[in-house]
């Protein structure tokens, strides 16, 4: 018996994930689209994957350039991850009206994100009805501390951020907002050599 779609949609829906936009930059411009198909891959080396639909406009965007910065949203940027998710002008022609500052790699950076991470695509897989893009990261930060690989920290000219700002969160179908009254530390991990490690 074969899965239907929509119901594959709807398991799917009950993971919950933040959200993301990943733009890029080539030299026919600014591309961006909303993704919560995005996971760390490997520390060492640092890699992250996206998968960007086949149908997507932005998808010859992303191979010309061969880079992209994965844009992690705050709970105040619902607008940003709704108009990268649409078919619009204020998309394809104005960026969504998005400040931005360029990074390592030149695509964008938005401005007062939660956190990026720069990446050079270093390989592509087809992936159904999608392809799946592996960045090595150049260089990530949150607020205006930015690291690049193989560097010291460096500070960046970029907007800060609130130090109690939210991720914006997606679950079955809907945007959500992380209630801020609960928070309960998971174990923590100290990592005290390369081979060892001491849970507290």
């Amino acid at each position: 018996m074969a899965i239907e779609p929509l119901f594959f949609r709807q398991v799917m829906s009950r993971f919950t994930t933040g959200i993301t936009v990943v733009t890029t930059r080539s030299h026919e411009g600014l591309a961006g689209v909303t993704v919560n198909s995005f996971c760390s891959v490997s520390l060492d080396p640092p890699l992250v994957l996206v998968c960007l639909d086949l149908k997507s406009h932005t998808l010859v965007y992303f191979r010309k350039s061969g880079s992209f910065v994965v844009n992690i949203l705050t709970d105040q940027q619902e607008y940003l991850s709704r108009c990268f998710a649409t078919s619009s002008q204020e998309r394809y022609e104005h960026f969504c009206h998005a400040a931005y500052h360029p990074a390592v790699t030149g695509s964008p950076v938005i401005d007062g994100a939660l956190a990026f991470i720069d990446a050079r695509i270093v390989a592509e897989y087809p992936g159904g009805d999608h392809i799946i893009f592996i960045g090595l990261v150049e260089a990530m930060g949150v607020g205006n501390h930015v690291v690049f690989t193989g560097n010291a920290d460096e500070h960046s000219g970029s907007a800060t951020i609130d130090d109690y700002a939210a991720p914006l969160a997606y679950y079955r179908g809907q945007y959500r907002h992380l209630a801020p009254d609960y928070q309960r530390p998971s174990l923590a991990v100290d990592y005290a050599e390369e081979d060892e490690v001491k849970v507290r």
